[in-house]
This record gives C-alpha cells, sequence and structure tokens, in this order.
C-alpha cells in the first residue's frame, strides 16, 4: 500500500492595527498532513495569543467564489473580540513598541510548532496556495525548508489555465464540503477524525488548509473533470459580468 505523505501549509495573518502597512503578525497556522493509501487527515494547529489587535482582510464573494468586495475588521489574538476598522487610526510610537513587546515572544513558539511537525511526520511536498508570504513569515521564525519541494498550487494553475484561481473559486469548481465528520467533493470523500474536525472551523488556517488539499487531490487525481468543470466555472463568471 502506498503510504506516502503530503503536506498542506496554512498561515493566516494581518497588519498590527495602527502600525506599519508590511508587517505582517501570524494569528494561526495549520500543518495538515494527507497519508495517501489510507486517506488519514492529520492537522497541527497553532494559534496566537498575543495581547494585540491585527486587522483581519476578507473577501466579500458570490455563490461562484467571485470577489465582490472586501471587508475589514480588527481582531485581538488573545480575547478574540472583534471591533470596527478604522482606516485613518494610527498607533502612537509608546504603543506600537508595546505591540512589538507582545509580540516577540510568539517566535520561538511558531519556530518549535513548525520544526516539531516537520520532523513528526514524513513527506517531501509542501503544497501552498499564493504561499509567497506564508513560507517567507515562517522563515522570518527560524524555519528552513531547504529540504523539502514547496509546490503553490496557484501558481501552477496559472500556468495551466492562464486564469488566476482563488480558493474560493476553486472550492465552488470541486463542490467543497465540510460536515461534522467528512471533507467531500465532487469525485472525494475522506473521513475526519473529531480532533481533526473539531479544528476546521470557517476563516481559520485549518479551514483553508482542509480546502487545499481537497482541491489539490481533485486536480491530480481527476484532472480532466477538474479542468472541465473549472472552464465552467469560468464560464459563468465571465458571463454574469456580460
Amino acid at each position: 500500500m502506498n503510504t506516502e505523505s503530503i503536506a498542506f501549509l496554512e498561515l493566516k495573518y494581518g497588519n498590527i492595527y495602527g502600525g506599519y502597512p508590511n508587517f505582517y503578525a501570524i494569528s494561526d497556522i495549520t500543518l495538515l498532513v494527507f497519508e495517501k493509501g489510507t486517506n488519514k487527515i492529520f492537522i497541527e494547529s497553532w494559534s496566537n495569543n498575543a495581547n494585540i489587535d491585527i486587522v483581519s482582510v476578507y473577501s466579500k464573494v458570490n455563490e461562484l467564489g467571485h470577489t465582490i468586495g472586501r471587508g475589514k475588521e480588527v481582531i485581538n489574538l488573545r480575547t478574540g473580540r472583534h471591533k470596527p476598522y478604522e482606516e485613518t487610526f494610527r498607533l502612537e510610537e509608546e504603543d506600537l513598541k508595546f505591540a512589538f513587546q507582545n509580540l516577540r515572544p510568539t517566535k520561538m513558539p511558531i519556530k518549535n510548532f513548525l520544526l516539531k511537525n516537520l520532523k513528526k511526520y514524513r513527506f517531501r511536498d509542501i503544497i501552498v496556495f499564493d504561499g509567497r508570504r506564508d513560507v517567507f513569515l515562517c522563515e522570518r521564525a527560524g524555519v528552513n525548508f531547504g529540504r523539502y519541494n514547496i509546490i503553490d498550487l496557484q501558481k501552477e494553475l496559472n500556468k495551466e489555465t492562464d486564469y488566476l484561481f482563488s480558493l474560493n473559486k476553486l472550492a465552488v469548481v470541486i463542490n467543497f464540503d465540510l460536515d461534522r465528520s467528512y471533507l467531500r467533493s465532487h469525485n472525494l470523500e475522506y473521513w475526519l477524525h473529531p480532533i481533526a474536525a473539531r479544528q476546521i472551523m470557517p476563516k481559520t488556517a485549518a479551514y483553508d488548509a482542509a480546502r487545499l488539499m481537497m482541491i489539490y487531490n481533485e486536480y491530480t487525481e481527476h484532472h480532466e473533470d477538474f479542468m472541465r468543470k473549472a472552464a465552467l466555472v469560468i464560464n459563468k463568471i465571465q458571463n454574469s459580468k456580460a
């Protein structure tokens, strides 16, 4: 039996509210490992509980997964409380220094989480989606991916279709579905262990990792069907624009 494993890496991150627009703080990380042959799914997650407010940017999509707008909200990583985003809000210099001080101790836990799980599971390929910044943020925490083959599925699809898909559109393409015990798509169905299932909540890195795994497996295992359905969704989006 082929028990080769493949990993899927997803991060959630945002700017410190009122801070620099090009500095990102990681809010949560998921490494999902899929064991081919047995169809076992292992999910390892880490959440940041630093007492800082970050800006979460989210897409507003229609029934085809097409982005029709973007929203921003402010989330405190420790309490999970949300508050409205104000475009003009800026932290005072002392408050920004305090936010960086609160964030600094998270660097080692991020590194330890990733290194522990890279050693725990045996795989060579890590699948990401539009993952350049994800990989950079992990490397900034001290993780070296030199011995792994990182595959960006968005780039691979863009080469093949000349279309820049989003994860939301591709979830529509494969008819992604999640219930308490199963991940499902057009051609695939996988049972989830309750510990794994509890982690897959909308708007989390684990949810995106689960979608990415299902998309990748549909793309690699049912390629012709995947490409046909992707073309149909593109046509529907273009027709709706017209």
